[in-house]
């Protein structure tokens, strides 16, 4: 595990943008597993920057969104699908046959949906390299605290802190999801790399959970420390809670020095 502390979200989203360009450089057929909400927003925007200038070529690449709420469409304006289209889409030459966003508006055989967004991962050879968010309870995705360590792509109760925060997304409680398909925290972690980003003090006790306490269903972002290669980039409010704060930029000052190549 590394963690690069940055001095705020802005450095984060340029740090962020650095690595994956550096990757889908390295590999112009990387597999791309992508998150929404606000923390890689600012991220989106770095590569869109890259991409315009013409230094970043998407035209290879295959994507994987982690999730989607159950009931909405593709059209609705709090929809993933619709986060994506207009956030980061729209603006670069991923090839629309490429992407892969899980299907809001299923009804009937979940299992067998979400077995086959399973299926459709593997076949394109796997996750090169996974972005995550974190929730204020420290989930990833839409892995709730107590989901199993093991899980795969699935249909998932919001837990009521998610339910509160999505709150004013919406303009009535009859049309805020409760329920989303999710990848599992199995399937994150067959991702080869992923990068975990993190900004601002609210994200703090649940960083310092994912990075320092015990690997726990109770913080699904725990279950992180047992992947081989996982980065977490976060600015200083992010990492406020955490007691070994030296201790990383040291690690990382050293890793920067014997191994520049480790963070391209």
């Amino acid at each position: 595990m590394l963690v690069v502390i940055k001095k705020d979200y802005e450095e984060v989203s340029r740090e962020a943008a650095r690595i994956i360009a550096g990757a889908v450089r390295s590999n112009p057929a990387i597999v791309l597993g992508l998150a929404t909400g606000s923390t890689p927003l600012g991220l989106y925007k770095e590569l869109i920057v890259l991409h315009r200038a013409g230094d970043l070529d998407f035209s290879h690449a295959t994507s994987f969104n982690l999730d989607e709420y159950l009931g909405l469409p593709a059209s609705h304006p709090q929809s993933f699908h619709f986060f994506m289209k207009h956030n980061f889409f729209s603006h670069v030459n991923l090839p629309p046959a490429n992407v892969h966003i899980p299907d809001g508006t299923i009804s009937g055989d979940y299992d067998t949906y979400c077995a086959q967004y399973e299926q459709c991962i593997k076949a394109a050879g796997g996750i090169d390299l996974q972005i995550l968010g974190i929730g204020r309870n420290g989930h990833v995705g839409f892995n709730e605290p107590t989901s199993s360590l093991a899980s795969r792509t699935r249909l998932k109760a919001l837990s009521r802190e998610t339910v509160e925060d999505n709150r004013h997304f919406f303009a009535n409680e009859s049309e805020m999801p409760k329920c989303a398909i999710t990848m599992g925290i199995g399937t994150i972690l067959d991702s080869r790399r992923v990068l975990l980003l993190a900004s601002g003090r609210s994200k703090a006790a649940a960083i310092a959970k994912a990075i320092e306490g015990p690997i726990t269903s109770s913080v699904s972002a725990s279950a992180l420390q047992m992947h081989a290669d996982v980065t977490f980039i976060i600015d200083e409010d992010a990492a406020y809670s955490l007691t070994q704060r030296d201790y990383y930029r040291h690690v990382l000052a050293m890793t920067q020095l014997f191994t520049p190549e480790r963070l391209s």
